[in-house]
C-alpha cells in the first residue's frame, strides 16, 4: 500500500507556532505520539478561542471530540518549534471536522496530519445543537 505524500503548507488556512518542551521527547529522542494530539488540541481550541465566536469555557455551546486520527510522516521534537496548520475539512449542521498539519518549524511538508471532529452540544443537556451563526462564519474562513 502506497502512503500519500505529506500535505504542503498551502493545504492549510491558518497557522500558529507552538514551542516544544523537553518533556515532549520520549526515550528515543523524538516526540511521543500522544503529545502530537496535545498540539492538535491546542491549535484547534486556540483558534476557536481566538475567533471570539464561541465563548470558551463558559458558553452555552461546547465542542466535544467524537473522532480523531493522525498519520505520522516524520519525527518532531524538542527543541524545534511546531507550526500547526488548520483547516475545516467538513462543516456540518452541528459538527466540524478540522484538518491539522503539524510541521517541524518552517518545513514545507507536514510531519503529521490529523483529523479532529467536534460535535457542538448544549452545555447543560449535552444534546447536539446547530452551529452558532458567528462560529459557522468563522469556520467558513477555514474551509479547505
Amino acid at each position: 500500500m502506497t502512503r500519500p505524500a505529506p500535505a504542503p503548507r498551502s493545504a492549510y488556512r491558518h497557522f500558529v507556532s507552538l514551542p516544544t518542551r523537553w518533556r515532549d521527547n520520549d526515550v528515543y529522542g523524538h516526540m511521543n505520539n500522544a503529545v502530537f494530539y496535545e498540539y492538535v488540541d491546542t491549535a484547534v481550541n486556540g483558534w476557536i478561542i481566538g475567533t471570539g465566536a464561541l465563548p470558551v469555557p463558559d458558553g452555552d455551546v461546547i465542542g466535544l471530540v467524537v473522532a480523531s486520527s493522525c498519520s505520522f510522516h516524520a519525527s518532531l521534537g524538542f527543541p524545534d518549534p511546531v507550526d500547526a496548520g488548520l483547516r475545516a475539512d467538513r462543516i456540518g449542521r452541528s459538527s466540524v471536522t478540522f484538518g491539522v498539519g503539524l510541521f517541524r518549524g518552517p518545513a514545507p511538508q507536514a510531519a503529521a496530519e490529523a483529523s479532529f471532529t467536534h460535535v457542538y452540544v448544549d452545555a447543560a443537556t449535552r444534546r447536539p445543537v446547530d452551529l452558532p451563526p458567528a462560529f459557522r462564519e468563522a469556520l467558513e474562513g477555514l474551509d479547505g
